[in-house]
């Protein structure tokens, strides 16, 4: 891809030399100027969509990290590019630089478009600015900054300090939505939750009906869904009576990991024969007994303590879960207004007498929810639901 030259940014270099740079150490964020929006070129705005639309080939493969997307530019033309794609891979910035050495193409003077922070700590790859320093890059633009306690501004002043020309909040607001989950855990240190249900068209959810009731699209969704979050909740009720897998199977697996499981279990009910305990997945039971085995949780309303659930999740630093049930479950996490986003589908098929999901508007406004959209997905008509202040990942989520 590339350019004409006259679209080439004017680069402005907003800090220099070695400043009072803030921290996280020494007080953290120092405010972007305000003068930032209007040095943003239509050259610049393309190169960081590139970079946004580079990190969601990483969605749902590296968590705990989030998904980042960088571009390298020189000369007014892309060079190379590159993204995190899976777990233990490269990072985006060393990504791009090991694209620009297949292309045989030199990265000294570049500039880089990174959708996050690049990070100065060694994990399971070596820092992201050492690369940057290492291939010769001269400018960095930053979507947004990372809020990592191991980041936090750190990454940016390593930069400046080398003499890097380093600007920020270009496309931010965008980057931060893709990364989502990641910022949300950053912040509260506890995981989103999102609540998935499937009902007849009377809102019975078990009946006579043997089989899947909702559509193909339905269940190719769910498993999409799946794909996107680190853990999945269910109620011993539903391992008792479907004995389920609870893993992705109807869409390409890719560099993801299967979710794990997570059985709210209070008495320890689960049979020692079910598929979750004996598929060689990794399966936590949560408990309130006074047993060595899962994880004992204190007791809550009708069950495990929910608010102690997602501290004890985000501990594991697990930033998305999805909750399938059952309908006590459902109702529970509700009443605590602990659900952060949930999509109901309601099948055109009848299944009979039986329980139902009793997943009515009141109930789902009083947990805080606004309906936000409906769809159709093969025949079943499918409600969206989330908090105010969260926005929807994505048009095409799940």
């Amino acid at each position: 891809m590339s350019l004409p030259r006259k679209q080439i940014p004017i680069i402005i270099q907003i800090i220099t030399g070695k400043p009072d740079f803030q921290t996280e150490k020494n007080g953290y964020l120092l405010p972007i100027p305000k003068d930032m929006a209007e040095v943003w070129s239509e050259f610049d705005i393309a190169c960081m969509n590139r970079a946004i639309g580079l990190a969601e080939r990483g969605r749902g493969q590296v968590s705990p990290n989030p998904p980042v997307g960088c571009v390298l530019v020189l000369n007014g033309r892309i060079i190379a590019e590159g993204w995190h794609n899976h777990l233990g891979d490269l990072h985006a910035e060393q990504a791009a630089i090991a694209d620009a050495e297949s292309r045989g193409v030199t990265t000294e003077g570049a500039m880089a478009y990174v959708t996050l922070e690049p990070c100065n700590h060694f994990g399971l790859t070596p820092p992201c600015t050492q690369a940057l320093l290492w291939a010769g890059v001269k400018d960095v633009i930053v979507a947004t900054r990372d809020p990592n306690p191991m980041v936090r501004g750190e990454g940016i002043k390593v930069l400046l300090d080398a003499g890097i020309s380093v600007r920020e909040g270009l496309l931010g607001t965008k980057a931060r939505l893709q990364m989502q989950s990641f910022m949300n855990w950053c912040e509260h240190r506890r995981p989103l939750v999102t609540l998935k249900a499937a009902m007849d068209v009377n809102g019975v959810i078990d009946g006579n009906f043997s089989g899947r009731f909702t559509s193909e699209i339905s269940l190719d969704a769910a498993h999409r869904l799946r794909r996107h979050c680190d853990a999945i909740v269910v109620g011993v009720n539903t391992v008792v009576k479907d004995n389920p897998q609870l893993n992705i199977r109807r869409v390409p697996l890719g560099q993801s990991q299967q979710p794990l499981r997570i059985v709210l279990d209070r008495s320890l009910r689960t049979p020692k024969s079910a598929i979750l305990l004996t598929d060689g997945g990794e399966t936590i039971i949560v408990h309130s007994l006074s047993d060595s085995q899962g994880v004992t949780l204190p007791s809550g309303n009708n069950g495990v303590n929910l608010n102690a659930l997602l501290d004890h999740l985000g501990d594991r630093g697990i930033q998305d879960i999805l909750v399938e049930g059952g309908a006590s479950v459902w109702k529970q996490f509700l009443e605590e207004k602990l659900v952060d986003r949930a999509i109901i589908i309601q099948s055109s098929v009848e299944l009979g007498e039986g329980p139902k999901a009793n997943l009515d508007a009141t109930l789902m406004e009083n947990a805080g929810l606004n309906m936000i959209g409906t769809s159709n997905w093969g025949g079943d008509n499918v409600k969206f639901w989330s908090r105010s202040n969260l926005e929807w990942p994505s048009n095409e989520w799940p």
